[in-house]
């Protein structure tokens, strides 16, 4: 199909809304750097009947989290905070060129890292402070499917949270149910008869960021509770693939039982991290060159502009 110079962003009403009136920051840089280039930006809704018809469509396709499934279209993602954001040739977070980069520490400035660090800390939690002693505790944060095993988790929810009673036998665990998650009556069951069971287990309505505060460590699935923790010097074992896994404990690289017998242990350079894979390597929606940012991004993703 001939090259055409239209770029067509598929987004949900209220986004296509704000992005009509100006009021999407990132979507209008990126609609600016296009139109500098010639480009026509369309907005389009986004539902999955015209996301299929993208695919015949010429020009260029911008989806927001869903599969990037033809060779004209890619796919943008929040990277966690905003205004960092990716955009990748998959929208699976595990296979973002982010989560296949090797983290090198000694090429990041400690100073600047930790300043960064510092600001985003006082906007994040507060008075907590990184390092501070915790109250001896695992924080898991749960996400959902409790007592499924998905292709990518070395265990389901439930099985990791009797992974963590039997091989860190010595500290309470603090659950916490994901806010937005429905849960199955079966699952809700289970997990009731699990804390029956274990003394040491509790499930806490708290907010993440006082459970962050006061734990040892976090065990979890892929919950972006877990890149939170980074900020307060919070370790983490993972038990599901995903971007941010750098500097944690992986379940499926060193298998459950030293996954969780590290974790505790781990002391990574968390601040440079944190910058590394934010302010180093997404897009950043509030620099002032943001604009050169999202032309060498596109470019990158093979987009010819």
């Amino acid at each position: 199909m001939a090259k055409s110079k239209v770029l067509r962003i598929y987004l949900d009403e209220i986004s296509r809304q704000r992005a009509k009136a100006g009021e999407f920051n990132i979507i209008n840089r990126i609609q600016a750097v296009f139109e500098r280039h010639g480009f026509r930006v369309d907005y389009c809704r986004d539902s999955e009947e015209e996301r299929g018809k993208s695919a015949d469509r010429r020009g260029y396709s911008l989806f927001m989290m869903h599969d990037p499934f033809h060779p004209r279209a890619l796919s943008m993602r929040k990277a966690y905070y905003y205004p960092f954001w990716r955009v990748e040739r998959t929208h699976m977070r595990w296979k973002f060129e982010i989560a296949q980069s090797e983290f090198r520490p000694e090429n990041t400035d400690l100073v600047e890292a930790t300043r960064f660090c510092n600001i985003w800390r006082r906007k994040l939690f507060a008075n907590a402070e990184p390092g501070a002693a915790g109250d001896g505790s695992v924080y898991i944060p749960l996400q959902g499917h409790l007592l499924e095993r998905r292709s990518i988790q070395s265990a389901s929810p439930l099985n990791m949270i009797e992974a963590v009673l039997s091989h860190d036998p010595g500290r309470p665990v603090t659950l916490a149910l994901h806010p937005t998650q429905t849960y199955l009556p079966e699952e809700t069951d289970a997990l009731k008869a699990l804390i029956d069971r274990h003394p040491r287990l509790r499930l806490s309505g708290e907010p993440a960021e006082t459970l962050l505060a006061r734990c040892d460590y976090v065990v979890t699935q892929n919950s972006s509770v877990a890149f939170s923790g980074m900020f307060l010097h919070k370790p983490a074992a993972l038990f599901a693939r995903i971007d941010f896994h750098h500097i944690c404990a992986n379940a499926h690289d060193l298998g459950i039982e030293q996954a969780i017998s590290t974790a505790s242990v781990l002391a990574p350079d968390f601040d440079r991290y944190i910058y590394w894979f934010l302010k180093g390597t997404a897009l950043n929606g509030g620099s002032p060159d943001v604009d050169r940012q999202i032309e060498q991004m596109f470019r990158k993703r093979g987009w010819d502009l």
